[in-house]
């Protein structure tokens, strides 16, 4: 474990698995934290990119981080919710850790955006810095989606397209991108947050209806939102660099839902042709159920492959604008919008992580997952 002197205090970057407790038990609510070890500690703060701060630690001892659901014994024991807002590490800001139910926190750092392995002319590699966001671990579902479509057209949504999807646990499709960022909306709304999307800078009125080009983003709010394109991509790649893939180098459709061609792309394992395990006499879209393949390293399932993913960034190049800081996308000069991730009848090329397509907001033939601010 990595230890950084701070102000006295030491840091300790805890591992994924730790993460990975708190994502399953969010459903009993309100989990309590304590730190065991040498002398006397007290954790400090638990800042936004998943960094647990405590004071007395002493260099080279180890130390126990125990998690809890309800306090029967002991002391020292903290929970997540915020309870200081002034910032800093010495304010004793203990953040809310508690992401959405199929959520995974995808940690604040620093990564290669692109990469030039097979030629790409718009991805040149840029190092870019992305705050700690959380996000779906799949695809959203046609249930899910269902869910909150049927509750957001009775309380004043309006949408294009109905969606569609070839069993409830499979990803929805055919939706466009004003479609997605209405439906975030309407989730945010159905569970209590706030939206993200408006119709006007002073961010009163929230979009619900019609086809707004330009909606205004509150990056503050804490409701569900498209990923950014530099989002989408640092969690596609799970904490690797410079691979193909989000778990390698080389893809084969036991890693995926795509289309192989063996014959034209090295790096494709194969078999050819659509991936037979979905091919159902004939009927398509050939997609899988979402969460059918292994995670990366983050834990998200369908980085590469099934369904086009909306992100909220119009197409630009370069990317990383308007600063490598937590790039929102290009200036609002362009028509198109970004898609990652490639599909079910999709060649292993567009399936890299790198791999960028960009198409009209009004064309409904991709899918969606959410994610959201801490």
């Amino acid at each position: 474990m990595k230890r950084i002197r701070l102000c006295r205090l030491y840091t300790i970057f805890i591992a994924f698995a730790f993460f990975g407790l708190i994502e399953k038990d969010v459903a009993q609510g309100t989990r309590f934290f304590r730190i065991l070890g040498p002398a006397a500690t007290t954790i400090a703060a638990f800042e936004p990119d998943g960094t647990l701060i405590w004071s007395n630690a002493q260099p080279g001892a180890t130390y126990t981080i125990q998690v809890a659901s309800s306090l029967f014994e002991g002391t020292n024991w903290v929970d997540y919710v915020r309870i200081a807002t002034t910032g800093g590490l010495n304010t004793n800001l203990i953040v809310a850790f508690n992401p959405s139910a199929g959520m995974v926190l995808i940690p604040a750092g620093t990564f290669t955006m692109g990469d030039t392995l097979d030629g790409e002319w718009d991805a040149v590699p840029t190092n870019i810095y992305v705050s700690g966001f959380f996000l779906d671990v799949n695809l959203v579902s046609y249930s899910k989606w269902q869910s909150v479509y049927n509750w957001a057209v009775t309380n004043g949504y309006n949408f294009d397209n109905a969606g569609s999807g070839v069993a409830p646990n499979y990803p929805v499709q055919l939706v466009n991108w004003y479609d997605v960022t209405k439906w975030c909306n309407a989730r945010s709304q159905q569970a209590g947050l706030t939206p993200v999307y408006y119709t006007d800078a002073g961010f009163s009125g929230v979009y619900t209806n019609g086809q707004d080009a330009y909606p205004y983003a509150n990056w503050a709010a804490n409701g569900y939102r498209l990923p950014t394109e530099a989002e989408w991509e640092k969690a596609a790649r799970g904490g690797l660099s410079g691979q193909r893939f989000p778990w390698g180098d080389t893809i084969s459709e036991s890693q995926a839902n795509y289309y192989g061609d063996t014959n034209d792309y090295s790096y494709d394992l194969g078999p050819n042709g659509y991936n037979t395990n979905f091919v159902r006499g004939g009927q398509f879209p050939y997609t899988s159920p979402v969460g059918y393949f292994a995670p990366n390293d983050y834990g998200l399932c369908d980085m590469a492959g099934n369904v086009y993913e909306w992100c909220w960034d119009w197409y630009g190049t370069p990317y990383g604008q308007p600063t490598p800081i937590n790039p929102t996308g290009a200036p609002p000069t362009s028509f198109l919008r970004v898609l990652r991730g490639g599909e079910y009848s999709g060649f292993a090329v567009v399936a890299r992580c790198a791999f960028r397509l960009n198409t009209e907001p009004q064309d409904a033939g991709a899918g969606f997952r959410c994610a959201k601010g801490l």
